[in-house]
């Protein structure tokens, strides 16, 4: 035997595995790569709103003197410098970033407010209108698809068609004419309002049926697919009703499909709510958007915007967590 050979075994024995890394450390890495993940949306849209600002036509002091304005140069002369409209546009840039890490999201124009307080003061209709038209839609949604789902039945059918034909109408007619016939013609309701419970019915159940009848069409397909699969005769020879079977085992598998479109469908009801809020006289971000690109109030647009990116961010996490407890295999991931 040779010398050569206790090296020889030395070079074919496998390295060994990796240490794992301590639990709160990967916790703190999944933590910095969420915020990192975060920032960089905020700043895309951050710099895209800032773009978007300097790529309108027109002269932004024109814009934010309004078209009545008899200014004369030298107060147009004194706005551009307290503005800094006639720094270059880096500077520009580098100074909006900086009032916005400073939570600064600068002044109306036309309303001479700062934009947080504009949005601090409609956010709450908004947010109160998206989250009860979420809640009635996802409750529809899932008595529907769990009361129809692998059956063909005439309830089957009948379900079927009022999710098409809620798919399909427009939100803004669906919402006159639920006004119509609740508040003018009975007067169950009120008219206008963001004031109490009951100025919130008609407009959540104008967002949420539309809504509803998407949700429960995806609902329903993966309940079948679900129903489909060997767990479900397993279930079944256990014992465990028809009924036990699809909320407890079933529903858990085809709720992850119905998570993913609701938080989408959330981060879009910030902006959804427009015509709705329009047509019910209902404050709201929406309404003020609405008048904000109609008189060219850009700071106010910009901050909008940052709100629905920040919202988009802090939904698709809360969803990501949400997957984890609805399916215990993703935990490990």
């Amino acid at each position: 035997m040779t010398s050569a050979e206790p090296g020889a075994s030395l070079a074919t024995r496998p390295a060994p595995a990796p240490a794992e890394a301590p639990r709160w450390a990967r916790v703190l890495r999944a933590i910095g790569a969420r915020v990192l993940a975060t920032a960089s949306v905020l700043l895309g849209a951050a710099t895209l709103a800032f773009a978007g600002l300097k790529l309108i036509p027109g002269d932004p002091v024109a814009t934010l003197l309004g078209p009545q304005t008899t200014a004369s140069p030298a107060v147009r002369s004194q706005i551009r410098a307290d503005y800094g409209f006639d720094d270059p546009v880096f500077s520009q840039y580098l100074h909006y970033l900086s009032e916005l890490l400073h939570g600064r999201l600068g002044e109306s124009y036309q309303l001479q407010q700062p934009v947080s307080a504009l949005i601090g003061e409609q956010f709450r209709p908004t947010a109160e209108l998206a989250l009860a038209a979420l809640a009635l839609a996802v409750v529809i949604a899932v008595v529907s698809a769990l009361a129809t789902a692998g059956r063909r039945s005439v309830l089957r059918s009948a379900f079927g068609a009022w999710e098409l034909v809620a798919v399909s109408t427009p939100s803004f007619w669906l919402g006159i004419v639920l006004l119509t016939v609740f508040s003018f013609r009975l007067q169950w309701f009120p008219v206008a309002g963001s004031e109490g419970i009951e100025t919130l019915v008609l407009p959540a159940v104008t967002l949420a049926l539309p809504i509803a009848g998407v949700l429960a069409q995806v609902l329903r397909e993966g309940l079948e697919t679900a129903l489909a699969e060997p767990f479900v005769v397993t279930a079944r020879a256990r014992g465990l009703s028809r009924t036990a079977v699809r909320i407890r085992h079933a529903f858990r598998h085809a709720a992850i499909p119905l998570l993913t479109l609701s938080g989408w469908l959330t981060g879009t009801l910030l902006g959804g709510t427009v015509l709705v809020e329009k047509v019910f006289a209902r404050p709201g971000i929406g309404a003020l958007t609405l008048q904000s690109v109609n008189t060219k109030d850009m700071p106010v647009v910009m901050g909008v915007v940052l709100l629905a990116a920040l919202v988009f961010v802090l939904i698709s996490q809360l969803v990501d967590l949400l997957y984890a407890v609805i399916d215990p295999r993703l935990r490990k991931g």
